[in-house]
């Protein structure tokens, strides 16, 4: 099972980590941590040295009940970091994380590598059309409504169920356009209270039915700290315990802060399962 990432084939049988750096004032973890180029090359550079794949860029906070960024004000904040990136590290496959087609359309000519989409299309008819352009891997998540309407839609008969066929119309209207490469990301934490959370994770290999990679953003959750009545700062062994039940689930891609751990849990989860 492979993406192809600017012309480099990336072979997701082996399960990879994509390092997160978010550029907003206000993400739930780690935001305004990342304001000088000074602070991003650094952190850029330590992931890429920790073994992550992919560098996931993000300007507009998806948490519960986030503020509104403006277009122009999400753009401001990717494209001067995407060409800081690549100036510095050319080789780096960079991944942006928006529902904005302009956006993606800006940041892919600038040489990004794919888009992660946490409306899978759904927040703008453009997008669709904009990767089938550019031809890149396209990550869809599973939310219903917005970031700022999403605790109110919780409402399923089976969710998993209906999640699976949530996807099978997004990824044929993919298909539809052309595009190859797509991802599935459950969407943990969106739309989902946190008994769901755990029910899609316990469900997991279900999704692998599917047949396309699934990229699993669980990293100092919520649905980890609620359980252990701690805090995002204090979540990382629990992520690394819910990262390792995803591997062992179908997991492809981990989406995590901590790339050092996620890299340690894969190599571990595989020499466990290497046939000796």
């Amino acid at each position: 099972m492979t993406i192809n990432c600017l012309g480099q084939l990336i072979d997701l049988s082996s399960p990879k980590v994509m390092g997160i750096l978010n550029l907003t004032p206000n993400s739930f973890y780690d935001g305004g941590q990342f304001n000088s180029d000074t602070s991003i090359l650094k952190h850029v550079a330590k992931m890429m040295d920790e073994g992550a794949t992919f560098i996931d860029l993000g300007a507009n906070s998806s948490k519960p009940n986030a503020d509104f960024v403006s277009e122009e004000e999400e753009i401001a904040r990717l494209l001067p970091v995407v060409e800081l990136i690549l100036k510095h590290f050319p080789d780096t496959i960079l991944s942006i994380d928006t529902f904005r087609s302009n956006i993606a359309r800006v940041c892919l000519e600038s040489g990004a590598a794919m888009i992660n989409d946490i409306s899978a299309g759904a927040l703008d008819d453009k997008m669709l059309e904009t990767i089938a352009h550019s031809q890149v891997p396209y990550v869809m998540m599973h939310m219903k409504g917005t970031p700022q309407t999403m605790t109110l839609l919780t409402q399923y008969e089976d969710i998993v169920k209906e999640m699976l066929f949530y996807f099978s119309e997004k990824i044929a209207k993919a298909r539809s356009y052309g595009i190859n490469d797509l991802i599935l990301d459950p969407g943990f934490g969106f739309a989902k209270t946190l008994e769901q959370n755990y029910e899609v994770l316990q469900k997991l290999e279900l999704f692998q039915y599917i047949e396309l990679p699934i990229l699993v953003g669980i990293s100092r959750k919520s649905m980890v700290y609620k359980v252990l009545n701690s805090s995002p700062n204090d979540a990382l062994n629990g992520t690394t315990v819910l990262n390792t039940i995803a591997l062992t689930k179908g997991a492809s891609i981990l989406r995590v802060h901590d790339v050092k751990e996620a890299v340690e849990s894969i190599k571990l989860f595989e020499r466990t399962n290497h046939k000796i």
